[in-house]
């Protein structure tokens, strides 16, 4: 049933009905993004409701973390694009192989960085000029969740074998599992057992538990013809190459992006804790709205990765377009919804009742929102460079959306045009459309259809 099950996906990617195709991935990997924010979303209202520097805390440490899990975050990627090229050209065994490496990367990895920043976290909390209150809740949650990394792992591990198979209802349903359990903990340990931010931490880590060890189980599992075999764990230096030249460019420009990002929240923490909670609001209520199109983006780096395997181009350009221009559609009506400012004020009063907090989130929101539907663009190609293997070229454009045009426009309205916080909400939705339309430019001018990868018939397992 599994074999004729990944024979159904992989014969509507490469010859069925394209839409039919983008929205059969696109949307469970949606409602998947959708229940994996519902973790942070979940922590941020309670901690909402507990008090601002809980939530001022939370928000300026989350960017240390994604900074780590987007490095690792390379290794599924390329995971991901290697196995579903190696469907596409028909070979089952040098996919299974890649499984089997990608596995056992991301592992050591995880295993490595949760101990390093289990006792590092007090520096890092520390230079980011947090004090007080703010710096001692940071550290505890930091510490606690740095510790989920290798559930994490094995949790993605699984999404991204399943991704490539064009199988993204099980990945869903295993992470609708998770955020049950989440939501269940986090007011049982945070205000029944009055652990406060720990209780948060706590609740994160103790909700993936169950959904990692399923996902093991899974992936282990003989009868699937993609599994892992825990016997034949070894290292493949071919396959390892293929991995570095497709994973390091996004394990680069994700890890610098975030850096980027953590750098915003420091910048963002000179405006006050209540400037911190807001930014941290306005993101994660504006991330909601762009889920649909995260998710279209992975549909497109699964199509387009299979279909160019099976050396179809023009029906990988053809995926492409239709869900560029589906994600632009939706977020422009969305968009222009949230941007109300009605609206956006209801929106983020439920994560906060400071008053200067909402009013702060909901100009956030509004402007992002407004202009939101330029990450139809940016998401949709990232997918399409992604599923090519030309991961070089996403790692330039996820670099220079952060450390060239986000803090050059965050210098520009800062210094020169006096906007205070605003001028952080500005340049968010500037250095986003940018980087949208330098990708644009790059896929009118077929970088992507030249060899990002060449396909070898590895040997071994």
């Amino acid at each position: 049933m599994n074999f004729l099950k990944k024979e159904t996906n992989r014969s509507l990617i490469l010859n069925g009905n394209m839409l039919q195709a983008v929205l059969s991935i696109a949307v469970p990997v949606a409602l998947n993004s959708f229940l994996q924010t519902m973790y942070n979303l979940t922590d941020t209202y309670w901690l909402g409701k507990i008090g601002t520097e809980q939530l001022a805390a939370i928000n300026l440490v989350t960017p240390v973390q994604n900074i780590i899990l987007n490095f690792g975050t390379g290794i599924t990627v390329a995971g991901s694009v290697l196995i579903a090229q190696y469907i596409g050209a028909g070979d089952d065994e040098n996919a299974k192989g890649m499984a089997n490496q990608i596995f056992t990367c991301a592992i050591l990895f995880a295993f490595t960085c949760a101990a390093i920043c289990f006792f590092v976290t007090p520096a890092i909390v520390g230079w980011l000029g947090a004090d007080g209150n703010t710096y001692d809740y940071g550290n505890i949650y930091l510490r606690i969740v740095v510790l989920d990394m290798p559930l994490l792992y094995t949790i993605n591990i699984y999404n991204a074998i399943h991704q490539a198979q064009g199988d993204t209802v099980r990945p869903m349903l295993l992470n609708f599992l998770g955020i049950v359990i989440n939501m269940i903990l986090d007011p049982l340990f945070m205000l029944v057992l009055d652990l406060n931010i720990m209780g948060a931490a706590l609740a994160t880590l103790a909700a993936k538990l169950p959904s990692a060890i399923i996902a093991f189980y899974a992936l282990t599992r003989p009868s699937r013809t993609i599994h892992i075999d825990l016997r034949h764990l070894k290292f493949e230096k071919e396959k390892l190459m293929d991995i570095l030249k497709v994973g390091l460019p996004t394990a680069i420009g994700g890890s610098t992006m975030q850096l980027g990002f953590l750098l915003m929240s420091k910048n963002v923490y000179k405006y006050g804790t209540e400037a911190m909670a807001a930014y941290g609001i306005g993101n994660k209520v504006n991330s909601l709205i762009t889920l649909p199109t995260n998710g279209i983006g992975s549909a497109v780096a699964t199509i387009v990765g299979q279909n160019v395997g099976a050396e179809q181009y023009d029906r990988a350009e053809k995926g492409y377009k239709l869900a560029r221009n589906i994600s632009i559609l939706f977020l422009l009506v969305g968009g222009m919804i949230l941007s109300f400012a009605p609206i956006s004020k209801a929106i983020v009063g439920i994560f906060s009742d400071d008053d200067v907090v909402v009013a702060m989130a909901a100009d956030f929101l509004s402007i992002m929102a407004f202009w939101c539907w330029t990450n139809g663009i940016y998401n949709s190609s990232i997918g399409l460079f992604q599923g090519t293997g030309h991961t070089e070229v996403t790692m330039l454009v996820d670099i220079s959306r952060l450390w060239v045009f986000r803090f050059l426009t965050l210098f520009l309205f800062e210094t020169v045009f006096h906007m205070a916080e605003r001028s952080i909400w500005y340049s968010v939705v500037v250095s986003n459309g940018i980087s949208a339309a330098v990708l644009y430019v790059l896929y009118r001018m077929r970088i992507w259809r030249k060899p990002g990868m060449q396909k070898k018939k590895h040997t071994g397992n």
